[in-house]
């Protein structure tokens, strides 16, 4: 069984204000090099500042900047959730996901 500190999330599960870091970008070709240009790479820490009602568009904050992505955009980031409190698996700052 994977360990929960290396679940991958599509960044459109997110709520607003939780974090995570850029794993991959899936998708056909051109979506995913659109989204790759805008600069969400792997390793990219990003911020979900906010979600539009039946969450079109997703509002993300990283490198300085704010971004809004379709919700099929977002869903084709994968993302690592990161978290301000030590996780309950390993005790790092990770991927601990609230239930």
């Amino acid at each position: 069984m994977d360990s929960p500190c290396k679940a991958e999330t599509p960044l459109d599960e997110l709520d607003p204000g939780e974090m995570g870091v850029v794993v991959r970008v899936e998708g056909d070709p051109a979506l995913r090099k659109r989204v790759l240009d805008m600069g969400l790479v792997p390793g990219t820490p990003l911020v979900v500042e906010r979600k539009a009602p039946f969450n079109d568009p997703v509002s993300v904050r990283f490198r300085g900047y704010e971004l809004g992505l379709r919700c099929a955009e977002a869903r084709s980031v994968l993302v690592r959730r990161l978290s301000l409190t030590p996780c309950s698996h390993c005790g790092r700052r990770c991927a601990r996901r609230k239930r």
